[in-house]
């Protein structure tokens, strides 16, 4: 059984530290929208970030794959800016792929996802903004 990371704040932490490869789903190429804004967060903080949209080229000259099972390395943290129903196939290619945590953004859930995520052993949290919790919880390391 996997963690249910909006329960634990610990786990969360941990995750984030442990987790230095993160493909972000529907990563946009627009500066505007939250998906690219928190990419470059992630990457500013010593990430490894994929993009993952069919529909974007690059992302500031980075290639973006048109899926997961596209992303040339083992992906830590998928995290997810997708509609809320779309959440249970991406959960399906996070297991198949061996991926370690399923990471749904501010206003995406799902109770089929969470379920099929926890049951194969796989960290979850939902509507919440990974780039938020990670200011929160290492806000001692951030310059300000």
């Amino acid at each position: 059984m996997g963690n249910d990371l909006n329960a634990d704040e610990n786990a969360r932490r941990e995750t984030l530290i442990n987790s230095p490869v993160i493909a972000i789903v529907g990563r946009s190429s627009d500066h505007y929208y939250s998906s690219y804004q928190v990419g470059e967060y992630l990457i500013e903080h010593g990430f490894t970030v994929y993009n993952v949209n069919p529909n974007v080229e690059n992302v500031d000259g980075e290639p973006v794959y048109d899926s997961l099972s596209d992303v040339p390395a083992k992906i830590d943290i998928v995290d997810v800016f997708r509609r809320s129903d779309a959440l249970p196939e991406i959960v399906d290619e996070a297991i198949a792929l061996g991926a370690k945590t399923v990471w749904a953004q501010l206003g995406v859930e799902n109770e089929e996802a969470r379920r099929k995520a926890l049951q194969a052993g796989l960290n979850y949290v939902e509507n919440m903004c990974i780039r938020t919790e990670h200011e929160r919880l290492f806000a001692h390391s951030v310059e300000g």
